[in-house]
């Protein structure tokens, strides 16, 4: 699986080098903002961290673009001491993320809403401890992006996300709420 993964992301990485006639334009994105994880398990648990990112951005079209990514989260949250032994359950991940995810956006100037989901991994150290749940572990962990959020601006420029990260196999989720900047590259000459 490990294996699987690293090829994957390997091949992400190649081929965002390939000129390809149907890249209309490149820009990079810098995002930042505050972190926050949760067990997949009903457990009540409370913790922010941070998070920081950033994106390569192939665009295709005016409403969809391909985005190889890498990042930062250090987060970990606990529940109260739970009686009569006073447990405390958390989750923790501090993790460098990395790989690749497709935004599809509404091309409406000023404000465009979008979804984003692809595949990566997590290379790091996780902890998911409920009464359902006891897992930790260090290395490399899969896991999906999904972001929902809007996109301001003429240029749409400016970023504003919830970020979410799903680790199947590690029982936990992990995200951020965060802006971001986008610059510009290169434009492809009509």
């Amino acid at each position: 699986m490990k294996n699987k993964i690293i090829l994957c992301v390997l091949f992400l990485l190649a081929n965002v080098h390939l000129h390809a006639q149907f890249i209309k334009e490149k820009s990079i994105e810098a995002s930042i903002g505050i972190g926050y994880n949760s067990p997949n398990d009903d457990v009540d648990m409370n913790g922010s961290g941070f998070f920081l990112q950033g994106e390569y951005i192939l665009k295709i079209a005016s409403w969809i673009d391909v985005r190889p990514y890498a990042g930062l989260i250090l987060v970990e949250s606990e529940s109260e001491p739970i009686e009569p032994n006073n447990i405390v359950y958390k989750t923790t991940s501090n993790a460098f993320l990395i790989g690749g995810k497709t935004r599809i956006n509404a091309p409406i100037p000023y404000f465009s809403p979008y979804f984003e989901i692809g595949i990566g991994a997590s290379i790091g150290s996780f902890e998911t401890f409920t009464p359902f749940t006891n897992i930790k572990k260090e290395g490399i962990a899969m896991h999906i992006p999904l972001s929902i959020g809007v996109a301001l601006g003429r240029k749409h420029n400016f970023d504003l996300g919830f970020t979410y990260y799903s680790h199947p196999n590690l029982k936990q989720v992990c995200g951020a709420a965060a802006i971001g900047i986008t610059f510009p590259l290169e434009t492809k000459k009509k």
